[in-house]
């Protein structure tokens, strides 16, 4: 019978926090509204990024992902990306303690005549890691982990600047 009960209580509290959720305006954020309808992305093409924006464009509804630079209504111009590792804090014995992982990256947005609708724009993103030479080969990969979520941080923030690009 203790079950049953607990059970009750159980599905009456998801009900309330499900209206609750509800009640509050929550929605996922769903498919970006680009004001453009085609779009053509230079440079990078070889690199990680490069690819992930691709990738995220070509997922988008609104927006199709075209092959060449005449047929687009806006072009996505990659001009530099660049990731740093720069040393954050030493020990005692002069060890490093702590990195600071960088990147950069600049992109301009125009159309295929030149008119440029988003000037040279950087986009930096900073992460903190800790150090152990006792542990070189997890470290290694956790840097290569936060390096890859900045490049995700990125697309999303690129995403969202073409989002709100003003067309005049």
């Amino acid at each position: 019978m203790s079950f049953l009960k607990n059970r009750w209580i159980l599905c009456c509290a998801m009900l309330v926090s499900l209206l609750v959720m509800s009640a509050c305006g929550f929605h996922l954020r769903g498919a970006s509204e680009f004001p453009f309808k085609t779009i053509y992305v230079v440079g990078s093409e070889a690199t990680p990024f490069g690819a992930a924006i691709r990738r995220n464009l070509q997922g988008q509804e609104n927006a199709k992902l075209v092959d060449s630079e005449t047929n687009a209504d806006v072009v996505l111009q990659i001009l530099s990306e660049r990731p740093e590792k720069v040393i954050l804090s030493l020990t005692v014995q002069g060890l490093v303690r702590e990195y600071t992982l960088n990147s950069y990256m600049t992109f301009q947005v125009r159309n295929s005549y030149g008119k440029i609708f988003l000037p040279p724009t950087t986009v930096v993103l900073h992460r903190t890691i800790s150090y152990n030479e006792n542990v070189v080969l997890s470290k290694a990969s956790e840097e290569a982990m936060l390096y890859k979520d900045m490049q995700s941080d990125m697309v999303q923030q690129v995403v969202r600047r073409l989002s709100v690009l003003n067309m005049e």
